[in-house]
């Protein structure tokens, strides 16, 4: 009979049952980003919670709370386990590429299409230098102090030029460059295909196109594969994503130890505040937020470059919201985007905390400041 179940019978009386059960977990406003994507996915591959959660090797409870907003996704394994049960990119969970904030975003997205036409023409050869060699290398320079910085926008701009016949050191780092701008915005295809157009440039391979092709594979959810890439470099900050990957792969013990291992190596004040961020990642991601409030006491942000202290205030808020601390985590992520603006806005994991704090904050000022926060990252 056309039209569906008639809903006489018992087949078709557990069939209205089950249409009823994903009517309900559809669409929950009060979930946040990932949450509301989720249960989209979820409805359309036409998986109950159960189904979801017992593919993806995770608690059913907890797959409902993330789509009803009672829980949040502030980690890289249980983002990458839900997308791998729904055969998803992450990127389809996250929304990514975000639509534009503001015009400075709206460059950076601008910059994704002069990629492609950039490798559509296919032309990666180094050795044809398009402008004297102290050019090349003051925007390469320029480029590195914006990437530093988390200055996306200011990235943006010379990305361009990043990716240009060079010589081929310059190649190598500009690309890499351009590559993590291009991984962060979402555009993890394009960031691939620069990678590996720096590759077969024929030019020395740098510890920065190794590291940003490590982020990349950590950022969709391989991080077996990530340590392959990795094994046994020791460049920095190889050994540091090496600790991540450790985690996200469900081993906080090797992570921990290769962490003491670059410890008793550092050499300033500046390298010890890198592997005590690198410490809070690491126990961020393995979900035990205790170690990440303990480690966070030893964490000096002002040691650490803009962007690496925009992705440490990102983990203090997650981690103090974690342990209740609900305006402290507020405090951490007013400073995070004050830090780098673009960078904290474009971050998925801080956009869930913006969705899920201010309902968590009992101080209406405090709470006023997160959702004016969160309208300007796009998120209702």
């Amino acid at each position: 009979m056309s039209g569906g179940h008639r809903g006489d019978g018992a087949e078709g009386r557990r069939a209205g049952l089950v249409r009823g059960e994903r009517q309900r977990e559809y669409d929950p406003p009060a979930a946040g980003p990932i949450g509301r994507a989720l249960a989209t996915w979820r409805v359309r591959r036409g998986l109950s919670q159960r189904a979801l959660s017992e593919r993806a090797g995770l608690e059913t409870s907890w797959v409902s709370a993330v789509e009803t907003g009672r829980e949040w996704v502030d980690r890289r394994r249980p983002l990458a386990a839900l997308a791998s049960a729904l055969r998803l990119d992450v990127g389809e969970l996250t929304g990514q590429p975000y639509s534009p904030l503001n015009a400075a975003h709206a460059d950076l997205r601008a910059v994704a299409h002069r990629v492609r036409r950039a490798l559509a023409a296919d032309q990666p050869g180094p050795d044809n230098a398009t402008g004297p060699r102290r050019e090349l290398e003051e925007f390469v320079t320029l480029a590195e102090a914006a990437e530093a910085a988390g200055d996306e926008h200011g990235l943006a701009l010379v990305v361009p030029t990043l990716i240009e016949d060079q010589a081929a050191d310059l190649h190598s780092r500009g690309h890499a460059m351009a590559a993590g701008l291009l991984r962060r915005l979402g555009y993890r295809d394009l960031a691939w295909l620069l990678l590996h157009r720096a590759a077969r440039a024929g030019g020395a391979e740098t510890g920065a196109v190794r590291a940003e092709e490590v982020r990349l594979l950590l950022e969709l959810g391989l991080p077996e594969d990530a340590l392959v890439r990795a094994k046994q470099a020791e460049e920095a900050p190889l050994p540091l994503l090496k600790a991540f990957a450790h985690a996200m792969a469900g081993r906080p013990g090797r992570a921990a130890s290769l962490l003491d291992a670059v410890a008793e190596r550092a050499r300033n004040g500046d390298e010890h505040a890198m592997v005590a961020a690198a410490r809070v990642a690491v126990a961020v991601e393995a979900g035990d937020f205790g170690a990440a409030a303990d480690c966070a006491t030893a964490a000096e942000p002002q040691r650490l470059t803009p962007a690496a202290r925009t992705a440490l205030l990102v983990r203090l808020a997650a981690t103090a919201a974690r342990t209740g601390r609900t305006d402290e985590a507020a405090g951490h992520l007013e400073q995070a985007e004050a830090t780098a603006p673009l960078r904290f806005l474009l971050d998925p994991f801080a956009r869930e905390l913006l969705a899920a704090l201010p309902a968590r904050i009992t101080d209406t000022e405090i709470a006023g400041r997160l959702r004016e926060t969160a309208q300007r990252a796009g998120i209702p």
